[in-house]
């Protein structure tokens, strides 16, 4: 069924338009990461140059990305009841003007973290950018149920590129960061794919809800929140981090180890939303920790 344009009447203003191919939830959320890896990169508080430059540079890198993804999934988007209503599929914005805001972003970008940051940060920023707009959504998205474990890269990066502002190099502590974000990323994507699993069948999409079955996935996902789990412990063995993150950590995963398990011996139907909402929360207070312990430290 063709979608119709807005009516005049009740049209967004043209700057919503735009702000929306940004996806802007995701954004701040991948900021948020690489601003606590900012601030766990110095013992007090880092220069202000990178804190400010460095995740403003991050911030617009995704919305590029985002604004790419749009782009190239319209006809998918076209097909999905989550997704029908987004600017292209409505035609609110062409897909000219949406390349065009992208480019604008991705200069942008690139410009802020190559001249006022440094050149490592833009270098590791532009290989994020181009592995999800690019290798996930143009190809892996397409071509495997694992495309959401394989392109988790690109979304575990912020923390190690909001490190690297500072630092001027990859640390083993923002790896930890980065295996933190990658192994969440399973349970938290393949919590909607069970939810959209109709949608993304009628799209023709591989995810895995849809290639093997949707009680195996709920397997995967309890699995991959054991391992996220064990994990998101790591920061304290190594002494990353202390007593204030490994009970925020124990208190969260207790958590998210219940929801998965009730995913998995339990069929109702709002659960795989109410899990993914979940472990959006969870990253975002396991994240805070951190940051908490960093600066009370005991």
């Amino acid at each position: 069924m063709a979608i119709r344009p807005y009516p005049a009447t009740r049209a967004p203003p043209l700057w919503r338009r735009y702000l929306e191919l940004t996806k802007p939830r995701v954004v701040a959320l991948i900021t948020f990461t690489a601003i606590v890896g900012t601030l766990l990169a110095s013992p007090g508080l880092p220069p202000l140059e990178p804190l400010v430059f460095g995740n403003l540079g991050i911030a617009l890198a995704a919305a590029c990305a985002a604004t790419i993804n749009h782009v190239l999934d319209r006809r998918i988007d076209e097909q999905m009841m989550r997704t029908r209503g987004r600017p292209l599929p409505t035609g609110a914005i062409t897909e000219r003007a949406a390349l065009g805001f992208a480019a604008l972003l991705g200069v942008a970008a690139m410009s802020v973290l190559a001249f006022l940051v440094n050149l490592l940060t833009a270098a590791l920023t532009f290989c994020s950018l181009i592995g999800y707009a690019v290798i996930y959504t143009a190809w892996l998205k397409r071509a495997t149920s694992q495309n959401i474990v394989i392109g988790g890269a690109a979304g575990a990066a912020p923390p190690v590129l909001g490190w690297t502002a500072v630092t001027g190099q990859v640390d083993p502590n923002a790896l930890l960061l980065f295996l933190i974000i990658f192994v969440w990323t399973p349970p938290h994507f393949w919590a909607l794919a069970i939810a959209r699993r109709d949608d993304y069948a009628r799209a023709g999409i591989p995810m895995l809800p849809v290639t093997h079955g949707v009680e195996f996935t709920r397997l995967q996902v309890l699995l991959y929140t054991v391992l996220l789990t064990a994990v998101t412990l790591l920061p304290y063995v190594t002494r990353m981090s202390g007593l204030i993150y490994l009970g925020a950590a124990l208190l969260l995963n207790g958590c998210f180890l219940y929801y998965a398990l009730i995913l998995k011996i339990s069929a109702r139907a709002e659960l795989p939303m109410r899990v993914f909402r979940f472990s959006v929360s969870y990253l975002m207070w396991l994240f805070a920790a951190l940051l908490v312990d960093h600066y009370l430290h005991v």
